[in-house]
């Protein structure tokens, strides 16, 4: 997801899809922990996204 769609988003979109990126992000891990993932760089880009949501959530807090 690119910072400009993430900067249209509403507050209340972001911390939606932060929850839904969590549970993406938890259902990686275990599938991975089971057996190995075809591509485990999707774990990390899962986590750069939830980070990316998060900064510019704070970021928008900040400016209300």
């Amino acid at each position: 997801m690119k910072t400009s769609e993430i900067n249209e988003m509403t507050i209340g979109d972001i911390e939606e899809k932060i929850e839904n990126e969590k549970t993406h992000l938890q259902q990686l891990e275990l599938n991975h922990s089971v057996s190995p993932l075809d591509n485990p760089v999707k774990i990390r880009h899962a986590r750069r996204n939830i980070a990316r949501l998060k900064t510019i959530l704070r970021q928008k807090q900040l400016q209300k």
